[in-house]
């Protein structure tokens, strides 16, 4: 069905702008785009003070009923798995979707989360990372806005991305032939160096895996730029390692 336009005076949703220049762009996957966006949507709705949303909010929310079909698994679990199981293929709960896209939004930075426990039952609450919201959720983690105990959450240890993640978020789209490359790269080179790379090509503004695979080469020649090591260092200590034999054919001419 065609889509009959936008009434007058219609009802609308308030997104800043930073979204689309800071944000858009790292959310390549399209259903945690449409969980951001039914957050800013439903959020909007919110009135009172603290405003915040939770996954039942979400789950009403009809845009989002559909967001499970047809989605396509990570492509290291299809590499690693020969056969998917059928839960999981082709559609997985929506449930698992919202649970992705909140996730997704809580890394970038869009929303803050903080889980309460009231009646022996834990709720997380998620909080747009805005001034006024912010303020909220501070509210409620002093107490002065009772909404049930604050679950004090561990810190997680910090972990570097895997080098999918950096690819999705610097290039976009994995295909299979240069997923099979960063699967080689990432056996081949330590994880400070895959980082180290994509940020030098993000700043060159140079979004290809090709770019990125001739600067680990030249570190594994030269040295790293971004160590303070000499290269001497940098091959023993590189060159001696487990693949050190591995990488050195790959590098000869």
């Amino acid at each position: 069905m065609t889509f009959p336009g936008f009434p007058s005076r219609a009802k609308s949703t308030p997104i800043p702008d930073v979204f689309f220049t800071d944000l858009l762009p790292q959310l390549t996957e399209s259903r945690d785009l449409a969980v951001v966006l039914c957050a800013f949507h439903t959020l909007a709705g919110k009135k009172g003070f603290p405003r915040y949303i939770t996954r039942t909010n979400l789950a009403a929310e009809p845009a989002l009923a559909s967001a499970s079909e047809n989605r396509s698994l990570p492509p290291q679990f299809l590499r690693e798995n020969t056969k998917v199981p059928n839960e999981l293929h082709p559609e997985t709960a929506p449930a698992d979707v919202i649970a992705r896209g909140l996730a997704r939004a809580v890394e970038l930075g869009i929303l803050l989360p903080l889980t309460v426990e009231r009646e022996g039952e834990r709720i997380d609450l998620y909080f747009l990372n805005a001034p006024a919201d912010r303020r909220g959720l501070e509210a409620v983690r002093t107490g002065a806005v009772d909404l049930g105990a604050v679950v004090r959450q561990q810190p997680a240890a910090p972990q570097r991305s895997n080098i999918f993640t950096l690819y999705e978020s610097l290039v976009g789209t994995l295909s299979p032939l240069i997923a099979d490359e960063l699967a080689e790269a990432e056996r081949l080179y330590p994880p400070e160096w895959l980082e180290a790379a994509f940020r030098e090509a993000a700043s060159q503004n140079a979004r290809s895996w090709r770019y990125v695979s001739r600067i680990l080469e030249r570190w594994a020649i030269e040295g790293p730029d971004h160590a303070t090591t000499e290269r001497g260092a940098a091959e023993d200590r590189y060159f001696r390692g487990k693949y050190g034999k591995i990488l050195k054919q790959r590098l000869q001419p």
